[in-house]
């Protein structure tokens, strides 16, 4: 059997936030992690369209972030965005 070379394997107390909401375009169904794995930034998962990203307030501003990351459109991304920048 051949030898895994591993690049890491880390286990680290997390807080996660499992919210659902439905705004004027979608529902959204999140889970939020926080870890310290990302420097202060959340990892969010999208249940409901099966996506993810990391996520902190730089990436809330840049334009056109949740749009690509969640395959969103402009509408649905600023009820996303708008949510997100409440919490993260």
């Amino acid at each position: 059997m051949k030898e895994r070379y591993f690049l890491y394997d880390d286990i680290e107390n997390t807080k996660t936030r499992f919210v659902s909401f439905v705004g004027e375009n979608q529902r959204y169904d999140l889970a939020i992690i926080q870890t310290d794995r990302h420097y202060g930034k959340s990892l969010v998962l999208n249940m409901q369209g099966n996506r993810f990203a990391i996520i902190g307030q730089d990436d809330l501003e840049e334009e056109g972030y949740l749009e690509y990351a969640f395959q969103l459109t402009e509408e649905e991304a600023e009820e996303l965005r708008s949510f997100l920048m409440e919490i993260i």
